[in-house]
């Protein structure tokens, strides 16, 4: 085979009989002029596996993320822009370095389970799980998979890790509360509604973490002589009717545990606390953003920035294993004041002193 294209080019051929021909006509069968050529396509060839190294070795990783919540939900992508951004301040360019594969199934359990299977279809380096039951779809199809999970308020009560320091499985992350913060919420309440004598919880019983901080609102609200009733709400039927029998008795408020029932229904609950002028204190932000009157509980948009360094750690060659499971080292308390003027609640000056945040 000639050594030159039909342009003219120079090709480099395997037989170094065919280079040493070429490079003694080319020189003119001039000895030093002919080593010097020699060493110079020597350097030349030798330096082109290094640059074609150098333009691929940057392997596309893939990252699979099952958020709990509908996709047009602003919050959901509030919290999936920060773990976006957190990823890209690590060097982590999508297209470039990394890609996403996400999925919203809402509250849909059947989609949930379809969705994590999926996701591990596409072969993912690590994945991302928004609360315990995305956690616990992602174990359904893969216990080797890397996952990072937010909003677990109780991963060793739910099975998910074998302790918090050190986990033991594929799985790690960031709890974004524990059980006293129960209490903390009932104390929020009667001190934007001191008269409070009845307080209605709603919850999913089916979560270990609901549970725990009922019981913290159970010893709080009997320390306070309140009366607490659990409300199970499954769906937006259920928090309709819970909540227009609760609002039947006098002097009541309301406490509302995040889940995925009270997230993706949180504007119902809102409008619903309005209409039968309940004071309400919500787990997250973003329901006082959307109207609720408080809310005491960890920034979640800081929360799954932080979940990105876990996701670079472990894509850099670290064991989720020997990730200690994260908890909040700050509550954040936000007063949507427009709301209390609405219920006819005076906010005591003491308790928008404490406040993180005031929604005017």
């Amino acid at each position: 085979m000639s050594a030159f294209d039909p342009k003219g080019t120079f090709t480099p051929s395997s037989s170094p009989e065919v280079v040493d021909t070429i490079m003694w006509r080319e020189t003119g069968g001039d000895g030093v002029k002919r080593r010097d050529f020699i060493k110079a396509i020597a350097g030349s060839v030798a330096a082109w596996p290094l640059t074609a190294h150098a333009q691929q070795s940057e392997r596309v990783r893939r990252i699979g993320v099952l958020i709990t919540a509908f996709e047009d939900d602003p919050q959901a992508q509030r919290q999936l822009a920060a773990f976006h951004q957190g990823l890209q301040d690590l060097g982590w360019m999508e297209g470039r370095n990394v890609r996403f594969d996400e999925r919203f199934p809402a509250g849909d359990q059947g989609r949930l389970q379809t969705f994590a299977a999926e996701l591990m279809a596409l072969k993912p380096d690590v994945l991302l799980a928004s609360g315990p039951t995305a956690v616990i779809a992602f174990q359904s199809v893969t216990r080797t998979t890397p996952i990072v999970f937010t909003q677990v308020n109780d991963p060793v009560g739910a099975g998910i890790v074998a302790t918090l320091a050190r986990p033991g499985s594929n799985i790690t992350g960031f709890t974004p509360s524990e059980f006293s913060i129960g209490g903390k919420m009932l104390e929020v309440l009667r001190g934007l509604v001191p008269s409070t004598v009845r307080v209605g919880v709603l919850l999913d019983p089916g979560l270990t973490d609901q549970t725990g901080m009922w019981g913290a609102i159970e010893r709080a609200a009997s320390s306070a002589d309140v009366q607490a009733q659990q409300m199970s709400v499954p769906d937006g039927s259920a928090i309709e009717r819970a909540l227009a029998s609760f609002a039947s008795g006098a002097n009541g408020g309301i406490i509302v545990l995040a889940n995925r029932t009270t997230i993706a229904n949180r504007k119902l609950i809102i409008k619903l606390a309005a209409e039968h002028h309940l004071p309400a204190i919500y787990s997250y932000r973003f329901f006082a953003s959307d109207g609720g009157l408080a809310s005491y509980g960890v920034d979640l948009v800081g929360l799954y920035r932080r979940a990105a360094s876990y996701v670079d750690r472990i894509l850099k060659g670290e064991s989720a294993a020997d990730l200690p499971v994260q908890q909040p080292t700050q509550y954040d308390l936000v007063i949507n004041l427009k709301t209390a003027k609405a219920l006819g609640i005076a906010v005591p000056p003491t308790l928008l002193a404490r406040a993180d945040e005031v929604i005017e």
